[in-house]
């Protein structure tokens, strides 16, 4: 598995499983009214933040999997570079047709997961779990 596939596969759990450090945002600007001595901010992530966080590091590990499955077929460039609809639809050529079509379903639903709406309620840590699982099935199918 590429390392880098394997980090936004890490990532995603701790997203989901609340390890993630809490961000300091610490201001020591005269025009927002902080001085030097004031305590430095520090932001939590809400669970709905972090399992949105979690669907994009896990649609960007399958994106770099399709990509790496790509370039280790030979497919050509502005394929592996240019749109992901080109990518999935190369990718039934080289990978099994019910595994190409399992990684365009997962795509399609991390990215629901990752577009916010006011209307809707973000994806739930389950739902992170399951995709999480599925990637990582995708992953180890196509060999990347």
């Amino acid at each position: 598995m590429n390392p880098t596939i394997r980090e936004l596969l890490d990532t995603a759990d701790r997203l989901v499983a609340g390890d993630a450090d809490p961000v300091s945002g610490g201001l020591h600007v005269a025009e927002a009214g902080a001085t030097v001595s004031d305590p430095p901010t520090v932001l939590t992530a809400t669970a709905a933040s972090r399992c949105r966080g979690a669907a994009f590091a896990l649609r960007a590990a399958l994106e770099s999997a399709v990509a790496a499955c790509l370039t280790a077929h030979g497919a050509p460039r502005a394929i592996r570079e240019g749109s992901m609809r080109a990518a999935f639809l190369w990718l039934r050529g080289y990978a099994e047709a019910g595994t190409a079509r399992r990684a365009k379903a997962a795509w399609s639903q991390l990215c629901l997961g990752c577009h916010y709406h006011q209307y809707e309620i973000g994806p739930t840590e389950d739902q992170v779990r399951a995709w999480r699982g599925e990637v990582a099935a995708l992953v180890s199918l196509m060999g990347c």
